[in-house]
Order: structure tokens, then C-alpha cells, then sequence
């Protein structure tokens, strides 16, 4: 078969997706622009266009401005946390000898269950009432907290949950990224008197893990800011605002008040965040490899 003959055959299999890709994805996003700039209404007939009317509305919205600040905040304590204890988890394990199958396997089922599901559970762990964790705290003599309405409990509660959902997703990644530093890097440095597993981390795995590393960071960042499900199903985005997000306020205003219009609005400001962390990746990227 001719090279021609391969790239038409490609061309060909490739065709099908890249067709739903465009239906799903890019003509949708596509839509948005233009609508964020009108009034419409799901049920509406007329529909007017009011410039950047939406944006100077969302900008006097005091749900907006919490929603923005709660979902960079959630992402700030997701992130850190996320990154760090995972790569922790993967040092550990991956000196666990014979139990490393397990421990892979334990830590990587919360990526892997839907979390809508997993939502409801946990809502059921911190009742204030019969929860699980108040439970666990009047064992150590320590008071109950009503952890999902508690304005200065909720977020972090709910960061906490996500870092748990993807926790295991990281640790993968970084284990497959120790599995590619050579031992004769390893036991160099040792020769070169890194003694300790701390001097060996430093001198060599964390240099040789900064492109696992900007990737983990990214895609948990992504997952950050698209935080909806836990949202939905245990707070709705109380008490008071103190846990509405981006996408929350989005199904909200389009779904509920259909004002499609402003939700279209919401969902550029949602897109603007999303690019920023690509664009981040980027400079990350550029300068992991330059250091690698």
C-alpha cells in the first residue's frame, strides 16, 4: 500500500470523529459567542441584541462574583494539595515491595467512580446528625461540625472531596514518571554522596519528574475548575453563596431561570479561566523542558 493510499485510509477512519467532534464541541462553542451578546430566553420568541449588557450585569452580580472567587479558590487549595500528596504516594508506594498492585489499585478507584454517586455518599458521611466523621471526631472527645453549612467550612469541605476524587489520577501519572528515571541515575548520585532518599528526590527525581509534574498540574487544575457534581447534589451552592461555582451558576441561570443569554455569558468567563490554565501550561512546559 502506497503512502497515499495510508493517508486516505487515515483520512477515512478519522472521519467519523473528527464529524462528532465538530457537531459536539466546536460548533457549539462557537454558538456561545453571539448568544452571550443578546437576551434570550429558553421560550422566548424575540430575542434583541444588548452588547456587552450580560457581562455589565454579571459584573454587578454578587452570585457571579462569589461564584468566581469560590471556584479560583477551590482550585488554589485542589491543586497543592493534590500535586504534593500524590507525589508523596507515589515515593511510598513505590518502595512498598510486593503491595504496590494494591495500593495502585486503593488509591485509583475514587477516579474511576462516577461522583455524582460518590457525592451522595459523602453527603451522608458529614451529616451533622449520623455522619460518619462526627462520629469519628466524639470518639477523641472533639465537638460535631455541620460541615456543609458552615460558610467557612463548605469550600474547603468540598476541595477536600475533589482532591480525594482525583488523588488517584496523580499518583498514576506519577508512578509511571519513576518508572522512567534509570537506577543508574539513581545510584550515581549516591556515589556522588546523595546517601538519603530525600538527597536522591531532590538531586535527581523531582528534576526528571517536572514534566509529569506540569502535566498532573494541569489536568487537576482543569478537573478544579470544572467542579459541578458536588456542588450540585450536596450544597446547591450554600449557605449564602459560600460554595456556588462557575458551572453551578451556569446550569442554574440556564437551566432553571433559562436565561440563556447570561448563561452564555457565564460560560465565556468559565472559558477565559479554562484558557489562562492552557496558556499557563504552556509557559510551565516551556520551562520544564529547558530545565530538564
Amino acid at each position: 500500500m502506497s503512502r497515499q493510499h495510508e493517508r486516505v485510509g487515515g483520512g477515512l477512519l478519522a472521519l467519523p470523529g473528527t464529524f462528532l467532534l465538530v457537531v459536539l464541541l466546536i460548533v457549539p462553542a462557537l454558538a456561545v459567542l453571539p448568544l452571550a451578546f443578546t437576551n434570550w430566553e429558553f421560550g422566548r420568541s424575540q430575542v434583541a441584541l444588548i452588547g456587552w449588557g450580560n457581562f455589565a450585569e454579571l459584573a454587578q452580580d454578587a452570585r457571579f462574583v462569589a461564584a468566581v472567587r469560590n471556584t479560583i479558590v477551590h482550585m488554589a487549595i485542589v491543586v497543592p494539595v493534590t500535586v504534593g500528596l500524590g507525589l508523596m504516594l507515589a515515593l511510598l508506594i513505590e518502595d512498598s515491595g510486593p503491595l504496590k498492585t494494591v495500593y495502585r489499585t486503593a488509591h485509583f478507584l475514587p477516579v474511576v467512580a462516577t461522583l455524582a454517586a460518590m457525592a451522595v455518599v459523602w453527603d451522608g458521611v458529614l451529616h451533622p446528625t449520623f455522619g460518619l466523621l462526627n462520629h469519628a471526631l466524639g470518639w477523641f472527645g472533639l465537638p460535631p461540625h455541620n460541615w456543609l453549612r458552615d460558610e467557612a467550612l463548605v469550600l474547603p469541605t468540598l476541595a477536600l472531596i475533589a482532591v480525594w476524587h482525583n488523588l488517584g489520577f496523580a499518583v498514576i501519572m506519577f508512578l509511571a514518571g519513576l518508572k522512567s528515571i534509570p537506577r543508574a541515575l539513581l545510584d550515581a548520585a549516591m556515589l556522588d554522596g546523595a546517601t538519603s532518599t530525600l538527597d536522591r528526590v531532590r538531586a535527581v527525581t523531582l528534576p526528571l519528574l517536572a514534566p509529569v509534574t506540569v502535566f498532573v498540574t494541569v489536568i487537576t487544575a482543569k478537573r478544579a475548575l470544572g467542579v459541578f457534581d458536588t456542588v450540585t447534589v450536596m450544597t446547591a451552592g450554600g449557605p449564602d453563596n459560600a460554595s456556588e461555582v462557575l458551572l453551578h451558576l451556569l446550569y442554574v441561570e440556564s437551566f432553571e431561570h433559562l436565561r440563556a443569554g447570561y448563561g452564555a455569558a457565564i460560560s465565556l468567563v468559565y472559558l477565559a479561566l479554562v484558557v489562562a490554565v492552557v496558556i499557563g501550561q504552556r509557559s510551565l512546559e516551556r520551562v520544564s523542558f529547558h530545565e530538564r
